[in-house]
């Protein structure tokens, strides 16, 4: 079974993106990805820690509708 580890900014972009999102777009204080009509906050951290990375995740899961286990994250 995979672990979860942190996650450089650049790579966490990139991996939404293969799931559908559009972005990243320049927002007040932080940039975004949109999914039809939702957003996914991305924070200016250069890295994310495994806690901030599962929130995220977890969110971008809600925008979309489905889960997405550790396993599917890692093969994006």
């Amino acid at each position: 079974m995979s672990r979860w580890t942190p996650c450089k900014r650049r790579e966490f972009v990139r991996r939404p993106r293969i799931l559908g999102f559009d972005g990243p777009f320049s927002g007040a204080r932080h940039q975004f990805l949109t999914y039809q009509a939702n957003r996914l906050t991305i924070p200016p951290n250069e890295e994310y820690s495994v806690a901030q990375l599962r929130l995220m995740i977890r969110e971008a899961a809600g925008i979309l509708g489905r889960e997405l286990t550790l396993e599917e994250w890692n093969r994006l």
